[in-house]
């Protein structure tokens, strides 16, 4: 099997890829650093399952998956997270990871992450399938079949807009977020109505809590 990982954190990325190498059959052909750079390695490498994590500046791992699925159909996502929280993982799971495993679970859980993915079933980690099936037992499978149709979650965006709404949650200025993605400041200030239309949210506060809620940014 041929793995990508992304983490922010250099030290994070050498420790799973120390970890990782160790599985029979198993090599780590690219690392990332952020997610722009994941997307891209995912496009030209195409590899069999990438290791995502689910916070990264400028694109975070639910971003990278959300796209990722749609152009590079064949790569496999799983999700690495701090996070337990039953949001997350829906979050993960509506985007279209295939995998969630915590970044403090068991050695042996990687190996049994990416012996599940490859073929072809749903992954989470001990410490929250038990309790996840038990509170949401058609929620991976409805998931999985992209049939959720909620319009408050992350996937009710456009991609511009779950771009604009990372840099607000960020801390990023308007004018600030409209010289990143070279639109106008008016644009953004559109796409952010927008955002908050779609997901019912009134404030700017709020759009921080929801994004922090999401997986989206981290909470400082």
């Amino acid at each position: 099997m041929r793995i990508l990982l992304a983490d922010d954190h250099a030290l994070v990325r050498a420790g799973f890829r120390a970890l990782i190498q160790k599985i029979e059959g198993v090599e780590v052909i690219a690392e990332a650093a952020d997610g722009h750079e994941a997307l891209r390695l995912i496009r030209e490498l195409t590899p069999d399952i990438a290791f995502i994590d689910i916070s990264m500046p400028g694109m975070n791992g639910l971003e990278v998956t959300v796209r990722a699925v749609k152009e590079s159909p064949a790569t496999q996502i799983v999700i690495l997270s701090m996070h337990a929280d039953d949001e997350y993982v829906l979050q993960a799971l509506r985007s279209g990871a295939v995998g969630y495993v915590l970044k403090d679970a068991e050695i042996s859980e990687l190996e049994d992450a990416l012996r599940a993915v490859s073929k072809g079933r749903v992954y989470l980690c001990s410490a929250i399938s038990d309790h996840f099936a038990l509170r949401y037992p058609d929620r991976i499978e409805a998931a999985m079949k992209k049939s959720g149709k909620e319009t408050k979650h992350f996937e009710a965006l456009t991609a511009r807009q779950r771009e604009i709404l990372q840099l607000i949650a960020e801390g990023h200025t308007t004018k600030e977020i409209a010289s990143k993605l070279n639109l106008s400041t008016k644009t953004v200030e559109t796409h952010r109505s927008q955002i908050m239309d779609r997901l019912n949210i009134r404030d700017l506060a709020g759009l921080v809590r929801y994004a922090v809620r999401s997986g989206i940014v981290q909470p400082e």
